[in-house]
C-alpha cells in the first residue's frame, strides 16, 4: 500500500553527541545501536529506501559493514533534520521523507507505518509524528521525554519537556496520570519533501530555544503536525542512564524470545 509515493527513510547518526559521545556505536547486546535502529526500520512495509546519514568515518565503515546504504554529510550540520534535508534535497524521486531517530534502537516497523499513513490518505497533511500515552510517573517527570498535547483532530497544540497538561485537581504525579490522558512524543517524523526543506530553512524560534525542541519551530511558523497515537512503546537513548536502560530492555526481549 505505497499508493505510488516514493518514501525515503533517513536515519541521522551524529557521532559527537554532547550527552553520549559516540552514541551510534554504543554496544547493545553485541551490536552497535545504529544497527538495531536500521534493522528494525527494515520491517516497515511502506518505506522504499533507507539511508543512514552520518558525519563520521568510523560510523560510515561500521554501517556499510552490516549492509546499510550510507551518505556522508558535512560535520558542521548541527541537527538531524538538517542532515536529512542535505541527503534528500537533490533526490528528485523523493516525495515523502521519514526521519527515523538513530537513537531509538527498538523502533518498530509498525510504528513507522502508522506515522506514514496519514500522508498517504490525506493530501492536506504535510507533517506527522507519533505519541504514546504515559503510564508511569518516571516518564511524566523526566525532562528528557517531551510531552505533547493535541486537538480533537489530532493536530499538535504544543510540545514541552514539562508535564502537560497541568491537571489542576491532581495532588500527585500518579494522580495526574489517573485523572487525565497525558502523552509523550515519540520522536519519529514524516514529511512531504517541500515541508522538510522549508522547515530546515527557518531560523530557530523563541519557544524552540526555550524548550530545546525543534518541533516548536514548526508550530511557531503555523505548520500543522498530525499526531498519530501509537500503542507501541519505545526507548530513546540520550544519556548513559538511557543506554543502560536500553541494554536491560534488550536482555528482557532476548529472554522472552528464548522461552
Amino acid at each position: 500500500m505505497k499508493l505510488n509515493h516514493m518514501i525515503i527513510g533517513v536515519i541521522p547518526a551524529r557521532f559527537a553527541s554532547t550527552r553520549l559521545m559516540g552514541k551510534p556505536l554504543a554496544n547493545i547486546g553485541g551490536k552497535p545501536m545504529i544497527q538495531h535502529t536500521y534493522e528494525n526500520s527494515l520491517n516497515s512495509k511502506l518505506i522504499n529506501r533507507i539511508i543512514i546519514a552520518t558525519d563520521d568515518d568510523k560510523v560510515t565503515q561500521v554501517c556499510r559493514g552490516f549492509g546499510a546504504e550510507v551518505i556522508v554529510t558535512p560535520k558542521n550540520i548541527q541537527t538531524g533534520s538538517d542532515r536529512i534535508a542535505y541527503v534528500v534535497r537533490d533526490m528528485k524521486e523523493a516525495e515523502i521523507i521519514v526521519n527515523i531517530q538513530g537513537d531509538e534502537p527498538f523502533i518498530r516497523g509498525e510504528m513507522i507505518d502508522q506515522a506514514i499513513e496519514p500522508l498517504l490518505f490525506d493530501n492536506s497533511i504535510n507533517v506527522s509524528t507519533l505519541a504514546k500515552r504515559i503510564e508511569n510517573v518516571e516518564e511524566l517527570k523526566s525532562p528528557s521525554i517531551p510531552k505533547v498535547v493535541f486537538d480533537y483532530h489530532n493536530f499538535a497544540l504544543y510540545f514541552s519537556r514539562s508535564p502537560i497538561p497541568n491537571v489542576r485537581e491532581a495532588k500527585t504525579y500518579q494522580d495526574r496520570i489517573e485523572k487525565c490522558d497525558i502523552y509523550k512524543h515519540v520522536g519519529l517524523y514524516v514529511y512531504r519533501k517541500p515541508s522538510l526543506l522549508r522547515f530546515t530553512e527557518l531560523e530557530p524560534t523563541d519557544l524552540e530555544k526555550a524548550e530545546k525542541l525543534e518541533q516548536l519551530r514548526m508550530l511557531e511558523h503555523s505548520f500543522k503536525i498530525k499526531i498519530v497515537v501509537t500503542e507501541y512503546d519505545n526507548i530513546a537513548v540520550d544519556t548513559p542512564e538511557d543506554l543502560e536502560r536500553a541494554r536491560m530492555y534488550y536482555k528482557r526481549i532476548i529472554k522472552q524470545k528464548d522461552k
